[in-house]
Protein backbone atom coordinates (compact mmCIF):
# COMPACT_ATOMS: atom_id res chain seq x y z
CA UNK A 1 0.00 0.00 0.00
CA UNK A 2 3.00 2.68 0.91
CA UNK A 3 4.60 1.87 -2.34
CA UNK A 4 1.29 1.80 -4.40
CA UNK A 5 -0.56 5.17 -5.75
CA UNK A 6 -1.80 7.84 -3.52
CA UNK A 7 -3.71 10.52 -5.70
CA UNK A 8 -3.60 13.96 -3.75
CA UNK A 9 -0.80 12.95 -1.26
CA UNK A 10 2.07 15.37 -1.53
CA UNK A 11 3.82 14.10 2.29
CA UNK A 12 3.61 11.66 4.34
CA UNK A 13 5.71 10.44 7.56
CA UNK A 14 5.26 8.38 10.43
CA UNK A 15 5.89 5.25 12.16
CA UNK A 16 4.10 1.77 12.59
CA UNK A 17 4.72 -1.91 13.31
CA UNK A 18 5.16 -5.29 11.00
CA UNK A 19 2.96 -8.12 12.35
CA UNK A 20 5.58 -10.74 11.10
CA UNK A 21 8.50 -8.80 12.45
CA UNK A 22 6.98 -6.94 15.87
CA UNK A 23 9.94 -6.14 17.54
CA UNK A 24 11.19 -3.27 14.76
CA UNK A 25 9.64 0.34 14.62
CA UNK A 26 9.24 0.86 11.27
CA UNK A 27 9.37 4.39 9.77
CA UNK A 28 7.78 5.86 6.66
CA UNK A 29 8.25 8.56 4.36
CA UNK A 30 6.86 10.31 1.16
CA UNK A 31 8.00 13.22 -0.01
CA UNK A 32 6.82 13.35 -3.93
CA UNK A 33 8.22 11.05 -5.81
CA UNK A 34 10.81 9.75 -2.88
CA UNK A 35 9.56 6.92 -0.33
CA UNK A 36 11.09 4.65 1.69
CA UNK A 37 10.02 2.68 4.86
CA UNK A 38 13.24 1.92 7.40
CA UNK A 39 13.74 0.18 10.77
CA UNK A 40 14.30 2.96 13.58
CA UNK A 41 14.64 0.57 16.29
CA UNK A 42 12.65 -1.57 18.35
CA UNK A 43 9.39 -0.71 20.52
CA UNK A 44 9.69 -1.17 24.31
CA UNK A 45 7.92 -3.59 24.65
CA UNK A 46 10.19 -5.79 23.14
CA UNK A 47 13.12 -4.90 25.27
CA UNK A 48 13.73 -6.63 28.59
CA UNK A 49 12.24 -4.39 31.38
CA UNK A 50 15.08 -4.85 33.47
CA UNK A 51 16.50 -2.34 30.22
CA UNK A 52 13.75 0.28 29.95
CA UNK A 53 14.13 3.88 31.14
CA UNK A 54 13.71 4.75 34.92
CA UNK A 55 13.50 8.50 34.16
CA UNK A 56 9.67 9.60 35.23
CA UNK A 57 9.08 11.33 32.09
CA UNK A 58 10.34 8.76 30.07
CA UNK A 59 8.24 5.93 31.97
CA UNK A 60 5.13 8.40 31.46
CA UNK A 61 5.70 8.52 27.69
CA UNK A 62 5.82 4.74 27.51
CA UNK A 63 2.55 3.84 29.53
CA UNK A 64 0.65 6.99 27.64
CA UNK A 65 1.14 4.99 24.11
CA UNK A 66 0.64 1.69 26.40
CA UNK A 67 -2.38 -0.90 25.62
CA UNK A 68 -2.36 -4.65 26.29
CA UNK A 69 -1.58 -6.77 24.72
CA UNK A 70 0.63 -4.85 21.97
CA UNK A 71 2.62 -2.72 24.85
CA UNK A 72 3.60 0.11 22.70
CA UNK A 73 3.59 -0.86 19.18
CA UNK A 74 1.36 1.31 17.38
CA UNK A 75 0.47 3.05 13.52
CA UNK A 76 0.89 6.97 13.71
CA UNK A 77 1.29 7.97 9.85
CA UNK A 78 0.40 11.72 8.46
CA UNK A 79 -0.73 12.26 5.31
CA UNK A 80 -0.45 15.70 3.84
CA UNK A 81 -1.52 16.86 0.32
CA UNK A 82 -4.50 18.43 -1.77
CA UNK A 83 -7.73 16.31 -3.84
CA UNK A 84 -6.93 13.27 -1.40
CA UNK A 85 -9.45 10.72 -1.16
CA UNK A 86 -9.04 10.16 2.96
CA UNK A 87 -11.48 7.51 3.32
CA UNK A 88 -10.04 5.38 -0.03
CA UNK A 89 -6.22 6.02 1.82
CA UNK A 90 -8.27 5.16 5.37
CA UNK A 91 -9.81 2.00 3.40
CA UNK A 92 -6.14 0.98 1.98
CA UNK A 93 -4.35 1.34 5.45
CA UNK A 94 -7.13 -0.98 7.21
CA UNK A 95 -6.37 -3.61 4.64
CA UNK A 96 -3.10 -3.48 5.63
CA UNK A 97 -4.08 -4.75 9.36
CA UNK A 98 -3.98 -8.36 10.44
CA UNK A 99 -7.50 -9.67 11.22
CA UNK A 100 -8.67 -10.23 14.58
CA UNK A 101 -7.67 -8.39 18.13
CA UNK A 102 -5.30 -11.80 19.21
CA UNK A 103 -1.74 -11.28 19.41
CA UNK A 104 0.15 -13.78 18.04
CA UNK A 105 3.70 -13.14 16.75
CA UNK A 106 4.41 -17.07 16.55
CA UNK A 107 1.20 -17.43 14.05
CA UNK A 108 2.14 -14.16 12.28
CA UNK A 109 5.89 -15.27 11.66
CA UNK A 110 5.11 -16.87 8.35
CA UNK A 111 2.76 -14.34 6.86
CA UNK A 112 3.82 -12.63 3.51
CA UNK A 113 6.49 -10.03 4.23
CA UNK A 114 7.24 -6.84 1.83
CA UNK A 115 10.00 -5.76 3.91
CA UNK A 116 13.57 -6.94 4.85
CA UNK A 117 14.21 -8.87 7.85
CA UNK A 118 15.65 -5.91 10.08
CA UNK A 119 18.63 -7.57 12.30
CA UNK A 120 17.84 -10.56 14.59
CA UNK A 121 14.56 -9.20 16.20
CA UNK A 122 12.57 -11.27 14.56
CA UNK A 123 9.49 -12.64 16.56
CA UNK A 124 10.74 -15.82 18.70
Amino acid sequence: MLNGLLPGVIRAKGHFWIASQPNWVAEFSLAGALSSVRPLGGWWASVPKDRWPSHPNAVAEMRRHWAEPWGDRRQELVFIGAGMDQAAITEALDGCLVPGDAFDPDGWRNLDDPFPHWGSQRAA
